[in-house]
């Protein structure tokens, strides 16, 4: 009889509509709706990542339970789910609004984001919501979109769109991209880094204020929301948040539209010619073949023949001494070059301190590559001073430009240096390889239908 009693206790602790931390930790896992997008969760070179992604897995680990990620298509099915207790609750860049307020709760905001107008160069170029007369506009059924528009409508009756639940957002760019629909709505960050794969589009103008994304809630689930809260608190305190941020979003202001096309150009005519030497020299030494590429994108744009001032040459930009010491007998030997500068890059990883952990460790190597491992360990013991952690690239990142200025530079062991050069560098090489890795994801096989798409 009390065996029954229990197991009747644990049955309704933990039934469908339960959403307590108790019912979470029984179950050892935390059930967490999203959706497959660049900017909340998807599958990248090593794996699960996404910046809710990120966020969801510290939570759990909080927690001492596991997350299981739901993937969803769209804001209403997952609201949907939501609301029938098909999860404990859904992180994927949801827009905190009114509406959605009166049915959930949420969670505190992590990152603001502003509605925009996003058509194509050639096309349509409203600046104001009266423009949009007769512009074709699409957005995802259910949107936060749908509900500003819905209201900017009592005030310009003739404003139209159209919903779909068929595609998402990015889905929604990519048709603005390609001719097939005049403009679109997004939020600033998703349309940030949908530039990068398609740079003709063009943000018209802002259609709302900044807006809080937050992780929502049934409401039943006070005790959740107050543990959410309770670590966020402690979470970006401690610089774990912009740690992330910087990780996703710290190189997506880089965007310039000339050089971007001119990339995504090149990759089809010019970086065939090398794919395979640096596939090769990747693999020799450890490295990501994308990140090699990106990287003598960033210094010679795949110019076999690019010199500098300075002397240093070829793919790679050796220096002649550096060239020397990697037995580089011509720097302006394309595949010479590719394997002295991978061998290089590999040599600068290892001999990075243990404490340094991926991918911080890829982007100080980096750093060094083109400033020099004497002013990065001066960066090092500056970061210490200043109570930054120097193992962490966003900490070393905002210390490195002190490097050139006297008050910072005179008391260390190697002295004045382009110290925002080397963020610069670090910052484009990681926006180079984001598009390219995008270009590549089809596997081998498809990476030249996938680029002719992308440059076309």
């Amino acid at each position: 009889m009390a065996g029954g009693i229990i197991l009747a206790l644990i049955g309704s602790a933990c039934s469908p509509n339960d959403h307590s931390i108790n019912k979470i930790k029984t179950l050892g896992e935390i059930v967490v709706l999203t959706r497959n997008a660049p900017t909340t969760y998807y599958e990248g070179r090593d794996g699960l990542a996404g910046l809710e992604y990120d966020m969801v897995t510290a939570f759990a680990a909080h927690l001492g339970v596991k997350a299981r990620f739901v993937i969803k298509d769209g804001a209403v099915d997952m609201l949907g789910a939501l609301m029938r207790g098909e999860a404990d609750m859904a992180a994927a860049g949801l827009t905190r609004t009114g509406r959605r307020s009166t049915n959930f709760l949420f969670g505190p905001s992590y990152q603001s984001v502003t509605q925009q107008i996003v058509c194509r160069r050639g096309g349509p170029s409203p600046k104001f919501v009266e423009d949009l007369e007769g512009v074709e506009i699409m957005v995802t059924k259910g949107s936060s979109y749908a509900e500003r528009l819905q209201v900017l409508q009592m005030v310009f009756s003739q404003l139209q769109w159209r919903e779909t639940d068929a595609m998402d957002t990015e889905q929604l760019l990519e048709m603005v991209w390609e001719k097939k629909l005049e403009c679109a709505v997004a939020d600033s960050n998703i349309i940030e880094i949908s530039r990068r794969y398609f740079p003709e589009l063009v943000v018209s103008f802002d259609l709302a204020e900044p807006e809080p994304l937050a992780w929502a809630m049934p409401l039943q689930s006070k005790a959740l929301q107050q543990a959410v809260e309770k670590w966020y608190a402690s979470f970006k305190q401690s610089g774990e948040l912009d740690k992330l941020i910087s990780r996703y979003y710290g190189y997506v202001e880089l965007f310039d539209f000339v050089d971007t096309r001119a990339f995504n150009r090149r990759i089809g005519t010019i970086l065939p010619r090398y794919l395979n030497t640096f596939q090769l020299a990747a693999e020799k030494h450890g490295l990501d073949w994308t990140l090699l590429a990106s990287q003598a994108y960033q210094e010679s744009q795949w110019h076999k023949d690019a010199k500098s001032p300075t002397g240093v040459k070829g793919i790679m930009m050796l220096t002649l001494p550096t060239a020397k010491d990697l037995a580089v007998e011509n720097r302006l030997d394309p595949e010479q070059s590719i394997y002295g500068g991978a061998k290089y890059l590999a040599r600068i990883l290892r001999s990075l301190p243990d404490e340094i952990a991926e991918p911080d460790r890829t982007w100080i190597a980096l750093a060094a590559y083109n400033v020099g491992m004497g002013h990065i360990r001066d960066a090092m013991e500056l970061a210490r001073s200043m109570e930054h952690n120097p193992h962490i690239w966003s900490d070393l990142a905002e210390v490195l430009p002190l490097l050139s200025k006297k008050r910072y530079y005179r008391s260390l062991k190697h002295g004045y240096a382009r110290g925002w050069e080397p963020v610069r560098y670090v910052n484009r090489i990681r926006y180079y390889q984001d598009i390219l890795e995008r270009a590549s994801m089809s596997g081998e096989d498809a990476i030249q239908p996938s680029w002719r798409k992308i440059t076309s």
